[in-house]
């Protein structure tokens, strides 16, 4: 509902107006009444209106008068004059204050009403323009982030409304579903239905699709009905628009300088849209008792199948997962470490046979970025199983079948690859030629016996670094690298990630 404020010094038509327009039935309300321009400038300071409906003749304080002072601070804000004179001079100051109608008395109640109308319409217009040139013009971004300076900032916090005392103010971050919008239906008819809502809403346009909304409120009102709220909005956008939507809040904040903390939480919150998907909305107190707990991955049977060729059945191991993840009601961190756990897995796979190299398989980095990316679980599922295929597929062109001696040293690495190990003591225990049994191990591992060895001890690390709080410095030595340093330039070639960029992936 849009708020007015009507300005006339005499009673008689001051209620007349009041009265002879139905405002609820064009989205308006009357919020303030004043006899004078000075009297109605202390209440536009108090309370801001959207359209302006004053006399021009009046006692302390004229209509032009007051609009030159409510535009100073509020360019926004439409005007309709009422004055009993027909003077061109009238007319001229109006056009230079952006007056949006300039109407004689006695007042036309069709004319007034119509006025009322565009003005409303108008500022729908305004409104949507300044919402998507809001990136490009000042940069709420950076704000929102808080990547400003003190003075910077304090610029941006005047931008929006004044916070009365005892009123509370939610943060909330929409995400538009891009499938449902199109030619006929865009972001500016979300901002239009947030401006036809009953609740004062400011909306700040941050992307294509995206949303930062801040709900200004009471005290009275809970957070349970803030959240309800907007789920309500949501079905009337989409049973209205067809449009689908992820929404976040947090908790209320009092002061414009809690906004960037508020943003980062509902921005971290967006991230239940892999678990929730379009058409829900998501508050801090949805997840305070949702668990935290691990999900077990049995890893050495989902690679068995992998390895066995079992595509149906790898696959149908990666689908129970998600299945039961999504049940548990989880907190969307698990999901992303449970998710990390079998990138590495299949890291390894590609790695150990020598598949990373097709192009048809996706490297480390790639597949996180797809995870990250993907919209829901569905998605997330699908990026496993299209690698699980390709892996199983390059599988069946590998002989991956080991002579006794191959498969004894790869036996005796894993159970000792803490000690110093290399070809030349292992070929006096196998009586070989160091270069011969150097030269057989790589045709049938593709790999050397150094590197050989070094997967091993980043693959064992790897889930140290996953599985306990191990500090780095402790693994690399309980993996046999004295020379922390020099395990991190390993690590890194064997996964193309350091030790602390995996772990803090866990910490997603």
């Amino acid at each position: 509902m849009k708020k007015v404020m009507l300005v006339e010094d005499e009673e008689f038509i001051l209620q007349g107006i009041r009265y002879i327009i139905d405002w609820e039935a064009i989205s308006m309300e009357v919020t303030a009444m004043a006899h004078n321009g000075r009297e109605a400038l202390e209440m536009f300071r108090r309370e801001p209106a959207d359209i302006v409906v004053t006399d021009v003749e009046m006692p302390l304080m004229n209509g032009l008068e007051l609009l030159e002072e409510i535009r100073k601070s509020s360019p926004r804000t439409r005007f309709l004059i009422l004055s009993g004179y027909d003077e061109f001079e009238y007319a001229r100051k109006a056009l230079k204050l952006d007056v949006e109608e300039y109407i004689l008395k006695p007042v036309n109640e069709d004319l007034l009403r119509e006025a009322l109308v565009n003005a409303g319409e108008h500022l729908d217009k305004l409104d949507r323009e300044s919402a998507g040139s809001m990136e490009g013009k000042i940069g709420w971004h950076r704000f929102l982030k808080g990547k400003l300076n003190r003075e910077e900032a304090e610029g941006f916090r005047q931008m929006l409304p004044e916070i009365p005392r005892g009123e509370k103010v939610y943060p909330s971050l929409m995400k538009v579903d891009t499938g449902t919008l199109n030619s006929q239906v865009s972001l500016s008819d979300v901002l239009a239905a947030l401006q036809k809502e009953p609740e004062k809403i400011k909306a700040i346009y941050l992307a294509p699709d995206t949303l930062f909304l801040l709900l200004y409120a009471g005290k009275e009102r809970t957070d349970r009905e803030i959240t309800e709220f907007y789920r309500g909005f949501q079905d009337r956008l989409e049973s209205s628009m067809g449009i689908m939507s992820f929404l976040t809040v947090t908790f209320p904040v009092e002061d414009y300088e809690e906004l960037p903390e508020a943003y980062g939480k509902v921005s971290r919150l967006q991230k239940y849209k892999m678990l929730e998907g379009y058409g829900n909305c998501i508050s801090q107190e949805d997840i305070q008792d949702r668990k935290w707990g691990d999900i077990a991955i049995d890893e050495s049977l989902l690679r068995k199948m992998i390895l066995k060729k079992e595509q149906e059945g790898a696959i149908g191991y990666i689908e129970d997962l998600f299945i039961n993840n999504l049940e548990s009601e989880v907190k969307v961190d698990v999901l992303y470490q449970t998710a990390l756990k079998i990138v590495m897995l299949l890291q390894e796979i590609k790695a150990e046979y020598k598949l990373a190299q097709s192009t048809n398989l996706q490297g480390f980095s790639e597949m996180i970025e797809k995870i990250y990316q993907a919209e829901d679980i569905r998605g997330l599922k699908g990026v496993f199983i299209s690698e699980i295929s390709e892996i199983i597929t390059h599988l069946h062109t590998e002989d991956s079948q080991y002579t006794p001696v191959v498969r004894q040293i790869m036996e005796e690495v894993r159970k000792n690859y803490k000690e110093d190990m290399n070809l030349k003591t292992l070929s006096y225990k196998y009586h070989m030629n160091a270069s011969y049994l150097g030269q057989i191990f790589q045709k049938e591992t593709g790999s050397s016996f150094a590197q050989y060895l070094n997967n091993v001890k980043n693959s064992i690390a790897k889930d140290l670094i996953l599985n306990t709080n191990m500090k780095i410095n402790d693994i690399a030595r309980e993996v046999g690298y004295p020379d922390t340093s020099y395990f991190y330039r390993k690590f890194k070639q064997c996964y193309g990630v350091s030790p602390a960029s995996l772990r803090n992936m866990k910490k997603y």
